[in-house]
C-alpha cells in the first residue's frame, strides 16, 4: 500500500531520472544559465506536493526560475503551466515571467510558489506527453479535494476510483478500504466509500495512464472544469462570481453557471476602481446591454482578474503578437501589461528541435521543425491519372519531391474530402436547380428556401477550396514557389473559413426546414415526387437526395476531426498551432449548437429513405408527424431468421422507438420489402432460446399479442439486437405510451405472415446479377437495406451517424485477385461503400463496393503483392487490393474501413447506441 508518505514524485512515475533532465535539451546543452549576480534560493511546491529550491540570480526575470523547474520537471508542453503566489494583501497571483522575481516576491526566504496549471484546453487530447497529462490529473486532483471542482456524487466518486487505480493499481478489498481511510480525496469521501470501491472494482488492469486519461476525459465534462471564482456583485448588489475559459468569461451564482460571454462576443475588457467592465459588440437579438458591469472587493482584485482574463484571451484567441505599448513623454495612463510571447532558445524534443511555445506567436520569424513527423521518406508514390504502374525511379523521384510531415497529409486529407464536399454541393444547388428549372412545379416557398440557405454555403466553400489547393500547391512548391513566405501550414486557412461559416449559422440551422418543406411539397405534387425520384436515379445523384441535403451540417464533424488530428499533432511551439485551436473551438461551438438539428434531421432524413423501401406500411415520416408527443425515432435495422412452421427463413427487421417490424423482398419493381408484421415493444420481453429451439443464435421475443423466435448470424449481431430491443423497450415503457400501429395493410392480411413469402436471394445470385465493383452507382438497388439483406448482416443509428462523421476522398490503387496490374482510381468513401471515379474531376462515380459483410485484412506474404500500404478487402471469393499514397493515408484508411467491417467494433457501439436514443426521445418530449 503506498502510505501518505511514499508518494511519487512528478515524473517518477513514468521513469523520469532525479537528475536535471535532458530530454528538452539539445545534446550537450546545460540548464538555462541565470545573469551573474548573488543567488538567492526559492521554493516552489509541485503538484505532488513536494517544495523544490531553485538557485536564480537576484537580476533574473521571473521567466529563469520558471525554466529551472520545467527542465527539472523534463516538462516539453511548458505553457499550460505558471507560477503562482500569495501577495501581502493574501491574494493569489500570478508570477510575470517577463519582470524579475525579487520585484514581485519582497520576502523570498517566506514565501512558497506553487507550480500549477494555468491554462486548461477544452480537449485533454490536445495534451501531446503523458507527463502533461499526469500533472493535469494532479491538478484534477488538488481541485477535487479542496471542493473546487465540485459535481455530484456520481462523477466525484468515478474521479477518485480512477485516482487511486493510478496510485495503488488494482482493487484490493483490504488494501483500498485502507488506503481510503488514510488519504482524502473529496470533502465528504466517508459517505461515498461504497461507491468509489465499487467503481475502482471495475478499473482492474487499467494503466497510471490510462487512469490518468479517464480522470481528465470525466473532469473536462464537468461544468467546474478548470473554473477558477473570483467574487463579485451586480448593479443590484447580488453576490456573483466571475471566471474566464477557453471559451470566454464566464458568470456563476454560488456554483452554478448562469451565463457565458463568448470572446467573439466581447469587444473590450476593462476596469475602473473596484468596478469590472465587459464591452458587448452590438447585437440586436441581445437583451443585454452593450456595457455589463460587475464590483469587486477591490481595485487590485479587479485587476488580477482582468489580467488573467487578457492571458486567457491571448493563449486562446489570439493570432498575433501584441505590439509593445509605446511610453508617453510626459506620464503614462494606463496598464503596461501586455502578454508576450516566449522567444526562448531551441529545445529538442522526441529528437526533433522545436521552438518553446509562446501565446501569440505568428509573426516571430521562427521556423520550428515539426514534432513527431515521419522519420523516413515516403515509399508509395502520388500517381498520375494515366492508371499505369510506376517504376522504381520515378517513385523515388517522386518521394523526393513530396512533403513527409504529417501536417501535409492532413492538409491533404482536407482537400481531397474538401474536393468531394464540392461536387455534393453541386448536386442541390447546380443539377437538382437544372432539372427543376426545366419545369416549374417546385413551389416559390420552397424554391427561395432552397437558394438562400445553400448558395451563400456553396460559393463561401468554392473560395475556400481556391485557397486549400493554393496552399498545398505552395506546400509542395509546385505553385508561386518564388514568393517568400511559410505556407507548410493549414490552421490559417481553416480559421478563415470556419469564421465565415459562422456568419452563416442561421442558414445552416434552416438545412432542415429545406428537408421537411421539400417532402412536405413532393407530398402534395406527385409531379414534383416524380422528379426527384428521376433525379435520384442519375448517376451524379449517387446516394439518396436528403444525403445531399444534409452534407453542410455533417462537414462541420469532417473538419473537427480533421482540426483534432491536427491539434494532437502540433507540439505547442509550432506557428500553425494557435490558428488550428483557435479554428477547433470555434467548430467545436458550431458543431455543439447545431447537434440538436443534426440529430433530429437524421433521424426524419433516414425515416423517409426506409419509406422508398418498405411497402405496405404507413408513412414513416411525415413532417411535423407526432405521436401523442412521442415521436418515431429510427433505431435498427438488419437481417435475422425468422422460425414458423416452415422453418427459418431470412426475414427484414426494422427497429423503431415503439415497435419492431419485420419484411421480406417483394418482387415489385423497385424491389421494395414488403412488411408482414409489427410487433408493439410496450410490455415486450426477450430472452436467448438456442437451447430451447436447438437454433444458433436465436432469442424470443414475448409480445402482449405474440411470440417470435429469431436467429442471428453470429453472436455479435444477436447481443447487438437484444440490446438495442431492450433499450428500445425500457425507453417506451417509461414514456407510458403504447405503440401506434404502423401496417398500412388489414389485420386479416396480417394473420398469417407467412404467406406470400418469397426465398431469400444468394450471395452468389447477388454476385452474378450485380458485380460489386462493375455495377452503376445509380440503380437503387443499392441500398444499405438491400446490403444487408444479402450479406446477413444490420446496421443501426448509430452507425449511420459514425459514418457520417467519417469519410475519406483520395487516390488509391485497386488491383484484382488474379489481375498483375494496378489501376489508380479517384475513391469516396461514404455511406458504407466505396465509389470509384476516374479522377476528382467526375461528376459521377464509376462504379461502388458496398462493404458491409467484408472483412479487411494485410496481404500475406504469400500473396506476393510486394508493396507497401496495401490493404485487402474480401467477401467469400471476392478479394480486392488497394494501395495508399502513403502511411498517414494507410493508417487512416484501414482503421475506417474496419470500423465499418467489424462486427466487434459495432458490438461496442451498442451502449452508445441506447445513449443517442435516450437523448433523442428526451429531445423530442420537451418540444
Amino acid at each position: 500500500m503506498v502510505e501518505p508518505g511514499d508518494r511519487e514524485v512528478a515524473g517518477q512515475r513514468l521513469g523520469i531520472p532525479e537528475s536535471l533532465g535532458v530530454s528538452t535539451l539539445e545534446p550537450g546543452q546545460r540548464p538555462p544559465t541565470t545573469p551573474p549576480g548573488r543567488q538567492v534560493s526559492i521554493r516552489v511546491q509541485l503538484l505532488d506536493d513536494v517544495t523544490e529550491v531553485f538557485n536564480i540570480s537576484q537580476r533574473a526575470p521571473a521567466k529563469a526560475l520558471f525554466d529551472l523547474v520545467c527542465v527539472h520537471l523534463n516538462l516539453a508542453e511548458r505553457d499550460y503551466f505558471g507560477l503562482q503566489y500569495q501577495n501581502p494583501r493574501r491574494m493569489m497571483v500570478w508570477l510575470d515571467l517577463l519582470k524579475p522575481t525579487l520585484k514581485q516576491i519582497r520576502r523570498p526566504k517566506n514565501t512558497i510558489l506553487r507550480f500549477v496549471v494555468k491554462f486548461f484546453p477544452p480537449d485533454h487530447t490536445q495534451l501531446l506527453e503523458e507527463l502533461t497529462r499526469y500533472l493535469f490529473a494532479l491538478q484534477i486532483k488538488h481541485d477535487l479535494a479542496c471542493g473546487r471542482l465540485t459535481c455530484n456524487d456520481t462523477s466525484a466518486a468515478l474521479l477518485v476510483s480512477h485516482i487511486v487505480q493510478s496510485e495503488i493499481g488494482d482493487f484490493d478489498e483490504v488494501q483500498s478500504f485502507q488506503h481510503l481511510l488514510h488519504n482524502k480525496y473529496m470533502p465528504n469521501q466517508d459517505a461515498l466509500m461504497d461507491k468509489i470501491t465499487e467503481y475502482h472494482h471495475k478499473h482492474v488492469g487499467q494503466t497510471p495512464a490510462e487512469s490518468d486519461y479517464q480522470l481528465l476525459e470525466i473532469a473536462r465534462r464537468l461544468e467546474m472544469y478548470g473554473v477558477r471564482l473570483h467574487p463579485a456583485k451586480d448593479r443590484e448588489g447580488t453576490k456573483l462570481s466571475l471566471a474566464v475559459s477557453h471559451i470566454g468569461l464566464l458568470v456563476f451564482q454560488g456554483h452554478t453557471k448562469i451565463n457565458a460571454f463568448n470572446w467573439s462576443k466581447v469587444r473590450k475588457l476593462s476596469f475602473k476602481r473596484k468596478r469590472f467592465l465587459i464591452k458587448l459588440r452590438p447585437d440586436l437579438n441581445s437583451a443585454y446591454q452593450d456595457t455589463l458591469e460587475f464590483v469587486m472587493a477591490s481595485r487590485d482584485c479587479c485587476k488580477i482578474f482582468w489580467k488573467i482574463c487578457v492571458e486567457y484571451h491571448a493563449f486562446f484567441r489570439l493570432f498575433e503578437e501584441p505590439k509593445p505599448k509605446a511610453k508617453a513623454v510626459l506620464f503614462t495612463r494606463g496598464s503596461s501589461f501586455r502578454f508576450r510571447c516566449d522567444l526562448s532558445p531551441p529545445v529538442v524534443v522526441n529528437g526533433q528541435k522545436a521552438f518553446p511555445f509562446g501565446p501569440g506567436q505568428s509573426s516571430n520569424g521562427h521556423q520550428p521543425s515539426p514534432i513527431n513527423a515521419h522519420s523516413s521518406p515516403l515509399s508509395s508514390p502520388l500517381f498520375t491519372d494515366a492508371g499505369y504502374v510506376r517504376t522504381d525511379d520515378e517513385d523515388e523521384v517522386r518521394r523526393k519531391k513530396c512533403p513527409t510531415d504529417k501536417a501535409y497529409f492532413i492538409a491533404k486529407e482536407l482537400l481531397t474530402t474538401e474536393r468531394t464536399f464540392q461536387k455534393d454541393l453541386a448536386v442541390i444547388t447546380v443539377w437538382f436547380q437544372a432539372v427543376l428549372g426545366k419545369e416549374d412545379i417546385l413551389p416559390d416557398s420552397v424554391r427561395t428556401l432552397i437558394n438562400t440557405n445553400y448558395d451563400p454555403v456553396y460559393q463561401l466553400h468554392q473560395a475556400f477550396l481556391k485557397e486549400v489547393e493554393q496552399r498545398l500547391q505552395q506546400w509542395e512548391g509546385r505553385s508561386n514557389a518564388h514568393i517568400k513566405g511559410d505556407y507548410q501550414r493549414v490552421g490559417d486557412v481553416m480559421l478563415k473559413n470556419i469564421q465565415g461559416l459562422k456568419q452563416l449559422t442561421s442558414l445552416l440551422q434552416r438545412h432542415g426546414e429545406v428537408l421537411v418543406e421539400l417532402e412536405r411539397s413532393c407530398r402534395a405534387s406527385q409531379r414534383l415526387q416524380e422528379l426527384c425520384r428521376e433525379f435520384e436515379q442519375q448517376k451524379v445523384c449517387y446516394l439518396s437526395l436528403n444525403m445531399f441535403l444534409l452534407r453542410p451540417l455533417h462537414r462541420l464533424l469532417h473538419y473537427k476531426l480533421i482540426l483534432e488530428r491536427l491539434c494532437k499533432h502540433y507540439p505547442p511551439t509550432h506557428q500553425d498551432f494557435r490558428d488550428s485551436r483557435a479554428a477547433l473551438a470555434d467548430i467545436s461551438e458550431m458543431v455543439l449548437q447545431l447537434q440538436g438539428t443534426m440529430m433530429k434531421m437524421e433521424n426524419i432524413q433516414k425515416l423517409l429513405e426506409l419509406k422508398k423501401d418498405l411497402t405496405g406500411i404507413q408513412d414513416l415520416a411525415i413532417p411535423g408527424r407526432v405521436r401523442e408527443q412521442f415521436s418515431l425515432e429510427f433505431i435498427r435495422l438488419g437481417c435475422l431468421s425468422k422460425l414458423s412452421g416452415k422453418g427459418l427463413q431470412q426475414r427484414m427487421f426494422f427497429l423503431f422507438s415503439d415497435s419492431l417490424v419485420y419484411t421480406s423482398r417483394g418482387m415489385t419493381a423497385d424491389n421494395q420489402f414488403k412488411v408482414h408484421g409489427q410487433l408493439p415493444l410496450y410490455g415486450m420481453t426477450i430472452r436467448e432460446s438456442e437451447d430451447e429451439w436447438g437454433v444458433p443464435h436465436s432469442f424470443t421475443l414475448f409480445g402482449q399479442r405474440q411470440s417470435v423466435v429469431v436467429a442471428a448470424s453470429c453472436v455479435s449481431e444477436m447481443v447487438k439486437w437484444m440490446e438495442d430491443i431492450r433499450m428500445a423497450v425500457v425507453l417506451v415503457e417509461q414514456s407510458n405510451r403504447p405503440s401506434t400501429d404502423l401496417l398500412s395493410t388489414s389485420r386479416s392480411d396480417r394473420k398469417s405472415p407467412e404467406e406470400g413469402g418469397v426465398e431469400a436471394e444468394s450471395e452468389e445470385e447477388l454476385s452474378a446479377s450485380r458485380s460489386s465493383l462493375e455495377r452503376q452507382s445509380a440503380q437503387r438497388g443499392n441500398t444499405t437495406v438491400h446490403v444487408c439483406w444479402h450479406r446477413n448482416t444490420s446496421v443501426s443509428m448509430v452507425d449511420f451517424s459514425v459514418a457520417v462523421e467519417n469519410q475519406l476522398s483520395g487516390n488509391l490503387l485497386r488491383k484484382f485477385k488474379n489481375s498483375n496490374g494496378w489501376q489508380k482510381l479517384w475513391v469516396v468513401f461514404t455511406n458504407f461503400s466505396l465509389f470509384f471515379y476516374k479522377s476528382h474531376q467526375d461528376d459521377y462515380p464509376l462504379a461502388s463496393l458496398p462493404l458491409l459483410g467484408y472483412s479487411l485484412t494485410v496481404p500475406a506474404e504469400t500473396e506476393n503483392i510486394q508493396k507497401d500500404y496495401v490493404f485487402k478487402l474480401h467477401f467469400k471469393s471476392h478479394v480486392y487490393y488497394f494501395r495508399s499514397e502513403s502511411q498517414y493515408t494507410f493508417q487512416r484508411s484501414v482503421p475506417l474501413a474496419t470500423s465499418v467491417l467489424s462486427s466487434v467494433v459495432w458490438c461496442c457501439l451498442v451502449v452508445l447506441s441506447s445513449v443517442v436514443l435516450l437523448c433523442s426521445v428526451v429531445w423530442c418530449c420537451l418540444q
